[in-house]
């Protein structure tokens, strides 16, 4: 089982910037991919990003241009840094690992963006 730490969220104003982290108990370069889903009131979880172990990334439409997904090898961590975000990115985010077939969640950042 892999153990995720996430740090990061909070609450900003439409058109400011977060980054979100996420920090692996495990080499990540062991993980098959490493990323964010999110969770707003009354919608479905969705993938918001994710990385690949042979560093390859895809991200929902709505982020693309606006949220980017990179790692620290050395230090086990993924980030989500996220520019311009609006008040429809309001939700819990987390982060996730899968490796042998299992997928591991962190605990969930709430990241809210008034208008």
């Amino acid at each position: 089982q892999i153990q995720l730490v996430e740090s990061g969220g909070g609450l900003v104003q439409a058109g400011e910037s977060l980054r979100l982290s996420c920090t692996a108990s495990v080499n990540i370069l062991s993980i098959d991919r490493m990323g964010w889903y999110r969770l707003a009131p009354g919608s479905q979880r969705e993938l918001v990003a994710v990385r690949t172990k042979d560093a390859l990334t895809t991200s929902l439409d709505s982020v693309k241009g606006r949220f980017t997904i990179s790692s620290d090898d050395a230090k086990n961590t993924v980030y989500l840094q996220m520019n311009n975000l609006k008040p429809e990115d309001t939700a819990i985010y987390y982060c996730i690992a899968s490796r042998y077939g299992l997928v591991n969640w962190g605990q969930g950042l709430q990241v809210t963006v008034s208008s």
